[in-house]
């Protein structure tokens, strides 16, 4: 069954409103309890938790919870060298683009006397969450782990679902091991975010966790972040999607392809086209029915499709206005003048750009980051990077005189908000002798004594 067209100027406000509505994530009362109890559970039990919780809900009764050295040894020699190469590959170009935001502290003198720095610490503790769902993501535990390596934090905990064996895939591992992450757990799920949160006599908690996962997983990043103090998450997140922008010159087949790459990842991922050329979305249908048939996750893809959208826009000038307004995780631009549209795209979690930049690049080998903001957070939220493993932090350093150089300012400011505390913090200080002239007053008085 074909997508219909979606005439987007014969459409009243409300329509557009519909037309471009999310799947709903499911936040349902039941949902937020089930996630409550699984969270106090593990707060509660610890250790002992994490094991029934992961036969309850993996099916798997584990061993031990932590991977061993020897277990990553194991999985390294069983990949084939192309795998291993493959790995290597993509870990090289995403560590080429996140190592060129590594940043130095900034120092200004703002006026005489008054220094002011910036200055970015690694974060100390973070936990990657790694899903596994209907398949293993080294692609993840790379696209969390290089940033985490370059920034240098001290510590890195990966946690990922155990398979039906109770072991997490080869080529997880070998991503971790080529990332520095030698803190390795095989539990997922909420239980899993609960663990790092609270922590257990296993595992010791972490500062902040990173990573995508299922609606248990949102749901319970969102809960910890609000129950654990000083504890934070990387940004919220949703179904994926892509939108694409596509004039009469591009391929309908690369289109279909790019719609179907985003549409096989879940039941409730969107996929979304913009076109001028009622002609080119006519062909994409058919390229999509074609295609379709083709994939493994043909059932998956099919179900998303039911919420995706095809539109006929005015003109690409109208197509960039939509998509603003969407403001999707990816966005691929297939037209003649791509480069002139991009100045005119402002929201989007990241843009691919050419008949032979698919959204599948990103994911995987390109070198930026595919953690990315969904569900129109793109408006506001960055696509993840280096900064995110780190915090900044001010510095300044005033001398007396530079102290004198600002003082009437301040005091002006605090005389307006009347904060007479805040004035004499700074009168104080200049109202006492200089600490030089103090030292050879003293140092005169002390010659003066010796002398008598």
């Amino acid at each position: 069954m074909k997508n219909e067209i979606i005439n987007w100027p014969n459409l009243s406000a409300a329509e557009r409103k519909f037309a471009l509505s999310r799947p709903a994530i499911a936040e349902s009362a039941l949902l937020m309890q089930q996630v409550e109890n699984i969270l106090a559970n593990v707060r509660k039990n610890g250790d002992t938790a994490l094991f029934d919780l992961t036969e309850k809900f993996d099916g798997v009764k584990l061993e031990s919870l932590q991977v061993t050295q020897a277990q990553v040894n194991a999985a390294k020699a069983r990949l084939t060298s192309k795998r291993l190469q493959a790995i290597k590959s993509a870990y090289d170009n995403i560590k080429r683009f996140h190592q060129a935001q590594i940043t130095d502290d900034i120092r200004v003198e703002t006026t005489p006397g008054v220094i002011c720095t910036l200055k970015t610490e690694a974060i100390a503790s973070v936990g990657l969450y790694i899903p596994a769902g209907s398949a293993p993501l080294p692609s993840t535990v790379l696209m969390l782990g290089v940033p985490a390596q370059l920034a240098q934090c001290p510590r890195k905990v990966l946690v990922c679902p155990p398979n039906k064996d109770g072991q997490l895939a080869d080529e997880i591992l070998v991503a971790a091991s080529l990332c520095q992450i030698d803190e390795i757990y095989n539990i997922g799920g909420a239980q899993a975010c609960a663990a790092l949160a609270f922590g257990t006599n296993t595992i010791k908690p972490v500062n902040k966790i990173f990573g995508p996962g299922n609606k248990y997983v949102t749901e319970a990043k969102k809960q910890l972040s609000q129950q654990v103090n000083g504890f934070a998450i990387d940004m919220p997140a949703g179904p994926s999607e892509v939108l694409v922008i596509a004039d009469e010159n591009a391929n309908a087949g690369f289109v279909a392809a790019d719609l179907l790459s985003q549409a096989e990842h879940g039941l409730d991922s969107q996929v979304i086209l913009l076109s001028d050329s009622e002609a080119l979305i006519s062909e994409v249908q058919d390229a999509l029915v074609e295609q379709l048939a083709e994939l493994s996750r043909v059932d998956i893809a099919k179900q998303a499709l039911k919420q995706s959208r095809l539109i006929l826009t005015t003109d690409l000038a109208q197509a960039v206005e939509v998509s603003n307004e969407y403001g999707p995780e990816h966005l691929i631009i297939q037209t003649e003048n791509a480069q002139v549209l991009l100045a005119q795209l402002r929201n989007a979690g990241s843009i691919f750009v050419g008949a032979y930049t698919p959204e599948s690049a990103g994911d995987y080998a390109s070198g930026t980051n595919h953690v990315l903001p969904t569900y129109g957070y793109s408006k506001v939220i960055s696509s993840l990077s280096l900064a995110d493993f780190s915090r900044r932090f001010t510095v300044q350093e005033i001398t007396r005189q530079g102290l004198s150089n600002l003082a009437e300012c301040i005091c002006e400011l605090t005389d307006a908000e009347g904060l007479d505390g805040h004035k004499r913090a700074v009168t104080i200080r200049l109202e006492e002798q200089p600490i030089t002239e103090k030292k050879t007053i003293e140092n005169q008085a002390t010659d003066e004594a010796g002398a008598a």
